[in-house]
């Protein structure tokens, strides 16, 4: 899959609100959504798919995974991403993905 932009929401998964912090996700375009799970080959936990992926100046490798409540892959943003990014929950991030 060649590397693709959009702009999403920054939301906080309610069920992880825990004491040692919150879960941050953004949910990616349905249309991107199924080109990944129609081309990539699935990690090993959770249906997950590994990608690459740059907000802002941050580049890291992680996974996006599919969620039913979303009907879309979501991807989850890291504490350290959010605050370099200075990224907050509901504001747009602008996301570069690609599959690996």
């Amino acid at each position: 899959m060649s590397e693709q932009e959009f702009v999403a929401e920054l939301w906080r998964w309610s069920a992880r609100e825990e004491a040692n912090g919150a879960w941050f996700f953004v949910s990616l375009p349905f249309g991107l959504s199924d080109e990944i799970e129609a081309e990539a080959v699935p990690g090993k936990g959770f249906g997950s798919v590994r990608v690459e992926v740059t907000i802002g100046t941050s580049t890291w490798q992680t996974s996006v995974f599919p969620s039913a409540e979303e009907k879309t892959y979501v991807l989850p943003v890291k504490k350290a991403v959010r605050v370099a990014q200075g990224l907050t929950e509901g504001g747009p991030c602008v996301v570069r993905l690609r599959t690996v």
